[in-house]
């Protein structure tokens, strides 16, 4: 379209009748803005067509509605969900996500969130609390609400939505001691980065000491947690070390995979050998063995994230101290 004949905040408001500061509020979803009005306003510029100009609006100095959201995957279905759950906190608000992926790069998170503030968003959302010294500092400088997600194992920069992994991985342990295991083996992928993953286990592990127990043998890969590597990585293990009686995963996938190494061996799970997993994933529940798993809120915990900065853009809120901890549901299958 022609730059003069492109469709103006003017043309939306004249269509609904309404003044132009109204329809610029109604669009923005400002909160002091009625019903009748919101819905006369986002009618008229889906009738004209009118799309506006963010970056016009950062240009100006004022915020956009923009919200980013780094990520460490888009391959996990953990994260997916996420996703999926911050969208449905913004739902009606006018704001809008934008997305962005570190692979547990701590280079490539730090260019995403400089990308992103950039943009001058309402709000960021980022995956963690272990970011390096270069990200931390932008996320402290920011200017705008940032809330981190799925951690409460550190000091956050404002706003803090997660669990505790030091906690979720010591009640596995409590439990499967519990159940009469005494022999535990570990498989792990890509723990050089995944500090979740790390915190998990250093809780599964602390409570294990407190009870004289270890773990006796570990698998460890560097590449992504995949079904297939926790199915290779099981039958590594379990060839070295026979006499285990159970095995924790850094998560789903790779308890999955072991599930499957040992119903193709011919390994009785779990009265031979227990498998435990985390996050509560739909395949552990489709497999025809029991799998012990830590259920974690991965949708709930994204929609809370998007509504503190939504509701932190209709009030001005600004940046605040915010800490809302979750608890993942243990579910033990032996």
């Amino acid at each position: 379209m022609d730059e003069k004949n492109r469709v103006t905040l003017a043309d939306v408001a004249a269509t609904a009748s309404v003044s132009k500061m109204t329809a610029s509020r109604a669009l923005r979803g400002a909160g002091d803005v009625s019903k009748s009005n919101v819905e006369k306003v986002l009618q008229a510029a889906k009738d004209i067509g009118y799309v506006g100009n963010h970056l016009a609006s950062s240009l100006s100095g004022k915020r956009s509605d923009l919200i980013g959201v780094v990520v460490p995957s888009l391959a996990n279905i953990v994260f997916a969900e996420v996703l999926a759950g911050i969208a449905e906190g913004m739902e009606g608000s006018g704001m809008q996500p934008v997305f962005g992926v570190s692979d547990y790069d701590t280079d490539k998170e730090y260019l995403a969130v400089r990308n992103m503030l950039s943009w001058s968003p309402a709000g960021l959302i980022v995956t963690g609390l272990d970011q390096d010294e270069t990200t931390r500092r932008l996320l402290e400088n920011a200017g705008v609400p940032v809330v981190q997600i799925m951690d409460m194992d550190g000091t956050p920069v404002d706003a803090c939505v997660g669990l505790s992994h030091y906690a979720a991985g010591g009640a596995m342990a409590e439990a499967l001691v519990a159940a009469g295991r005494k022999r535990f083996g570990y498989i792990g992928c890509n723990m050089n980065r995944d500090t979740r993953a790390n915190k998990r286990l250093e809780g599964f592990m602390r409570v294990l000491s407190t009870k004289g127990l270890e773990i006796a043998a570990i698998e460890i890969c560097d590449g992504p947690s995949t079904t297939k590597s926790g199915r290779d990585l099981t039958a590594r293990l379990l060839a070295d070390s026979p006499d285990l009686d159970c095995i924790y995963y850094s998560n789903d996938d790779l308890a999955a995979g072991g599930a499957f190494h040992c119903i193709a061996a011919g390994i009785s799970v779990p009265d031979r050998v227990a498998l435990a997993g985390f996050n509560g994933l739909d395949i552990v529940e489709s497999l025809p063995v029991s799998i012990s798993t830590s259920r974690t809120p991965r949708r709930e915990i994204g929609k809370t994230a998007a509504e503190y900065i939504v509701r932190a853009k209709k009030t001005n809120a600004g940046r605040e101290k915010r800490m809302h901890e979750y608890t993942p549901s243990l579910e033990v299958g032996i």
